[in-house]
């Protein structure tokens, strides 16, 4: 698909390889977000999500392989990006350590629940890292789409105690999304509700991106 037809061409440079399940939703994430904005990825998770009826530990290990991700972004990103204001740099950081502590909390909740932690997949960010205009964009797309990947996953999860974690790390994940559009100049909440594609429209047009 021609980047031209993307709203957030950003998402689509982001390789995830892997063949696990997990790898495939983070994949498929990023792909819906970029075609229709970050935040319509919602109603795919969902979809995705129900029918595997894996329960908790794999509703679990996707959103850690989506931290792994997020983590992994910022990590490089104090790394690589120049041209960061003091005050940004700071914020990466404290970003990637936000990251750092939803990986390794992820992981132990999947432990505890008997489960194997997912492992980290290779990671590829394209051009995200060139400059602070990159960095910031795919900084903020990114977050987004973990936000939405969350509330897709949130109705799903059968444990109340594990749906307040997962809940306490997707108020963080806003927080990020917001603290990164008022440094671009952006609205921290330009809507009040989210309007997601259907989800035909949304499966339709994230076949090509999936192999």
């Amino acid at each position: 698909m021609a980047s031209s037809r993307l709203v957030a061409p950003e998402l689509a440079t982001i390789d995830i390889k892997g063949t696990t399940r997990e790898a495939f939703l983070i994949r498929a994430t990023l792909a819906a977000g970029a075609t229709y904005g970050a935040l319509s990825a919602t109603p795919y998770i969902t979809k995705a999500l129900a029918q595997d009826g894996g329960g908790d530990v794999d509703i679990l290990n996707f959103a850690l392989t989506l931290e792994y991700l997020e983590a992994e972004f910022y990590t490089r990103a104090v790394a690589q990006v120049k041209g960061l204001s003091g005050d940004e740099m700071k914020l990466a950081k404290e970003l990637r350590d936000n990251e750092d502590e939803h990986v390794d909390a992820l992981a132990a909740t999947v432990k505890k629940l008997g489960g194997t932690p997912a492992k980290k997949p290779s990671l590829d960010f394209g051009a995200a890292f060139a400059n602070r205009t990159s960095f910031l964009k795919t900084a903020n797309t990114l977050e987004d789409a973990g936000v939405s990947a969350y509330n897709g996953a949130g109705p799903l999860i059968k444990s109340v105690d594990v749906l307040a974690a997962a809940g306490s790390i997707v108020q963080i994940e806003a927080r990020h999304a917001a603290l990164i559009r008022l440094i671009r100049s952006k609205p921290p909440a330009p809507l009040a509700f989210d309007k997601p594609a259907t989800m035909d429209a949304i499966l339709a047009k994230i076949k090509p991106f999936i192999g």
